[in-house]
């Protein structure tokens, strides 16, 4: 016989996690989180600089690429994603970025009631311990601690100073709603260690009678009776027997926009045409399931520094690693506690515009070609550039009815020629703040893609061959009135036509945000929980 709970949550991860905390506040209300990877208790998940070893661990991630297109060189893109207790924070780069006020008033503007920057202002806030300057637009006690950097390399700050003589202002609080300028990020590390989801609000929300966590449990469809979603089959491995689990209330998918758009799609929910091809008797057919798909793309400058320059390379081999690690476990200051990108630069790919629609990143430090997150032989800094929000979309689509199989993921990234533009223009604005003279003493000069790729047709090349993913995908469950044909739920987060069914991360964002995703899908966590429970 079926376990019964009020709520079956699938995902644990920035939406899925912060939900099911905020759901058992309630101690009579009952949830269950099946998780489809295993608890957190892998070392280098708490240890920010493990983020290296986690991205191509297949037990802690889901090891997704995406489809090739000439757009990316005939190349397929990795495009991880967590697979492990509180999701893609446990082995993300750990930036914290709320993104622009116009993110959330686009939502409101598409018909999606409640979706405004003012209405998810107390949810942003709701979610964040702000440890650090803040203002009213900031929380200070909620349970993600958000944290600034403490570790600092003289390249950096160069990097900083050059930024500001060339007009970009130093930023006060990109988090504040005023984003443009240049500074150093925020992150969600505390102690040098990782505050993801799992350590800030699941494992202490696990001490609570009312919720059941389920590692290793891979739900495999959804189950219905008529119209109305009752609850999910699981299993531990391809060959174990299914197990159900129930849901009085409502069944919530939060498996992030790879897998909430394949589970849906596998239990009878997307195009009828792709039903048809899975061979998946239709429950409702919703032809936005899958669609919509986008993602930040981002191209890296590599710059080798002069002789003698120490950078992240150097730190990270021999002696120097034991001195970090020594650093590291006495809680000091080290390269181990800090994210991937130190500097970042919010600024604008032609003028005249109103807002920035670039964020470009910088670290003393490089990596070889081709490799994921390896450290270069010599010593070298790297700068990238991406969009804010593309035009190109893409789709997620199930390869088979098996919820073993990847699924098809294809985000036509540069398709749009509007995206072309801007990634160019952002191309060239790093490569004009890597040569100001404040840099001019610890760099010596460009390796990737080097002094003589400069028409913009040669940049865009470069960036077709060299380009990757920021892991930042969203919308292929769109958020959307009932009068959007593509629409996969409403703003309440019902999926269209059904019942008992509701669908809470960041698929569900009908537009990227001017961000890294994770503080936005914490936020629709926080909002879908006052939903849920009527306030």
């Amino acid at each position: 016989m079926a376990d019964i709970f009020d709520y079956v949550i699938i995902g644990s991860g920035a939406g899925g996690g912060v939900l099911a905390d905020r759901l058992t506040e309630d101690p009579v209300t009952s949830v269950c989180v099946l998780e489809a990877g295993p608890l957190d208790s892998n070392p280098w998940i708490h240890m920010p600089a493990g983020f290296i070893k986690t991205l191509v661990n297949p037990d802690v991630s889901w090891q997704f690429s995406t489809e090739p297109t000439a757009n990316t060189g005939g190349r397929r893109i990795p495009t991880v994603q967590g697979r492990v207790l509180g999701g893609s924070t446990s082995i993300n780069g750990m930036i914290y970025n709320r993104g622009q006020p116009n993110d959330q008033n686009s939502w409101a503007q598409r018909g999606n009631r409640g979706w405004g920057y003012e209405d998810c202002l107390p949810y942003f806030k709701r979610s964040e311990k702000r440890i650090g300057m803040a203002d009213d637009s900031r929380g200070t006690v909620g349970p993600m601690p958000v944290t600034d950097m403490d570790w600092f390399h003289p390249i950096s700050e160069a990097f900083v100073e050059g930024c500001v003589a060339a007009g970009i202002p130093r930023a006060r609080d990109y988090n504040s709603g005023d984003q443009a300028g240049v500074g150093y990020f925020q992150r969600i590390i505390q102690g040098n260690r990782r505050m993801g989801v799992a350590r800030a609000r699941l494992r202490p929300a696990m001490g609570r009678d009312n919720l059941s966590v389920r590692p290793n449990a891979r739900a495999t469809r959804l189950i219905f009776e008529g119209r109305r979603c009752v609850g999910v089959e699981y299993r531990a491995a391809p060959d174990a027997p299914p197990v159900e689990v129930r849901a009085r209330r409502e069944v919530i998918v939060s498996a992030g926009t790879a897998n909430s758009a394949r589970l849906l799609q596998i239990s009878g929910i997307g195009p009828a045409g792709l039903l048809d091809k899975l061979g998946v008797a239709p429950v409702h057919v919703l032809p936005g399931v899958g669609e919509n798909l986008r993602d930040h793309y981002a191209s890296r400058f590599v710059m080798r520094a002069r002789p003698g320059t120490i950078t992240l390379n150097e730190l990270s081999r021999g002696w120097r690693l034991m001195r970090e690690l020594a650093n590291w476990a006495l809680k000091r200051p080290t390269i181990l506690a800090t994210a991937p990108s130190h500097v970042f630069v919010f600024w604008k790919s032609f003028e005249g515009l109103d807002e920035p629609d670039l964020q470009c990143v910088f670290t003393p430090g490089s990596y070889k070609p081709g490799k994921t997150y390896v450290l270069d032989d010599y010593p070298g800094v790297s700068a990238g550039a991406w969009q804010h929000r593309p035009e190109s979309t893409g789709f997620v689509r199930a390869r088979s009815s098996n919820a073993w199989e990847n699924p098809e993921i294809q985000p036509n990234y540069l398709s749009h020629e509007m995206d072309r533009r801007v990634h160019i223009a952002g191309l060239r604005l790093m490569r004009r703040l890597l040569a100001q003279p404040q840099l001019a003493r610890f760099l010596e000069g460009e390796t990737i893609p080097g002094a003589d790729v400069q028409s913009d047709d040669e940049l865009l090349d470069f960036a077709r061959a060299n380009g990757t993913t920021t892991y930042h995908l969203i919308g292929t469950c769109r958020m959307g009135p009932a009068t959007d044909p593509m629409a996969v739920v409403d703003d309440r987060l019902h999926v269209h036509g059904l019942e008992g069914l509701r669908v809470v991360d960041a698929s569900i964002m009908p537009s990227m945000t001017s961000a890294n995703t994770m503080a936005t899908t914490m936020m629709i966590g926080e909002k879908a929980a006052d939903m849920i429970r009527g306030r």
